[in-house]
């Protein structure tokens, strides 16, 4: 096993399903720096007043080294996270962090199209084909190289295809027998998420799994996955919890009218605890036994403390069922998310 070596007295690390990879419970996601826009609510505090690549890439780098110090030995970018794989190969390099010392997963599919400006009409354009991914394979292997361990189809779903085109699917298994990438994974977005991860499961090249990992949004709101994602988790996938904050719908900085009165409910558990909102829901996700990993989407160092302390809070078994209350209809939430601005 290529195992992410944690440190002494910090998160623990277990194995990632199959991959032969071993991650920390708590992941460390680029998406929030790695370009000047995205759906977080209260984003314009946590960031720079000019959100320039150099910002960003400082920015980057601060939370690597505070994630490093902390036990965190899982990142996590892609490829229409705007510079992020850029400002991770530099920071990597900088530290001189070796091939295996961490494990890194990125995204193909999505291309990042706003030109680095937050009020764009297009952030992202999606593309889940065989071309797409030769490109992206190249560009990500440009910048990560070695250190490219998991890579993933970015939000595949049922309705795309994708997981059941063949010639695909055939150079994606290609590209892990080769060593371009040591494991197979996919992300999931949406209310058919259910669908797509059960293509994913039977999808097989000459008898052998494509996927060796999926990467699924788990949080209060939206949570149900959980049980198709314990199937995954046993029959030998390894499994990542994206968005736990519901893009800071699970947060303190959340101040959407519709949402005042989850956010007071929230703050009564979260004081109760003696904890922060956001961690309070984070806690919840890492306590799930099927997750390996669960990403924090922090923005500054003072964030990423708070999730590393709650990636260790055990919560009691009133807490966790009062918590879990607060799930939504999977449609309507996922109504809510694309109602959410690019900020």
């Amino acid at each position: 096993m290529r195992a992410a070596r944690g440190v002494k007295g910090g998160l623990p690390v277990r194995p990632l399903g199959r991959t032969g990879l071993a991650v920390s419970r708590l992941g460390l996601g680029l998406a929030a720096v790695g370009r000047p826009g995205y759906i977080t609510l209260g984003r314009a505090r946590d960031l720079p007043p000019a959100r320039t690549p150099e910002a960003l890439a400082a920015r980057t780098a601060a939370l690597c080294d505070a994630a490093w110090a902390s036990g965190v030995r899982y990142f996590d970018a892609a490829r229409s996270y705007g510079r992020a794989e850029e400002f991770l190969a530099r920071w990597l390099t900088r530290r001189g962090i070796a091939a295996g010392a961490v494990v890194v997963g990125s995204k193909w599919g999505y291309r990042y199209t706003a030109g680095w400006t937050i009020d764009a009409a297009v952030h992202e354009e999606k593309e889940l084909s065989l071309a797409r991914f030769t490109q992206q394979l190249g560009e990500t292997r440009a910048l990560l190289g070695d250190h490219l361990d998991l890579y993933q189809i970015h939000s595949a779903t049922a309705e795309s295809g994708c997981l059941e085109d063949e010639r695909l699917l055939a150079a994606l298994v290609a590209a892990r027998r080769s060593g371009a990438c040591r494991a197979l994974g996919l992300s999931l977005s949406g209310p058919t998420s259910d669908r797509a991860l059960a293509l994913a499961l039977a999808a097989r090249i000459d008898g052998e799994p494509v996927f060796d990992a999926v990467q699924a949004t788990v949080n209060l709101l939206e949570p149900s996955l959980l049980p198709l994602l314990a199937a995954a988790h046993a029959a030998g996938l390894g499994v990542i919890a994206k968005e736990v904050h519901a893009n800071g719908r699970l947060a303190d900085a959340n101040d959407r009218p519709g949402d005042a009165g989850l956010v007071a409910a929230l703050r009564a558990l979260a004081a109760d605890a003696g904890v922060a909102i956001a961690d309070l829901a984070l806690a919840w996700v890492v306590g799930q036994p099927q997750i390996d990993v669960a990403l924090s989407g922090a923005a500054t160092t003072a964030q990423l403390a708070g999730h590393v302390r709650a990636a260790a809070l055990a919560l009691d078994p009133d807490t966790s069922a009062a918590l879990a209350r607060f799930a939504e209809a999977p449609a309507a939430y996922w109504a809510t998310r694309a109602r959410l601005p690019w900020t």
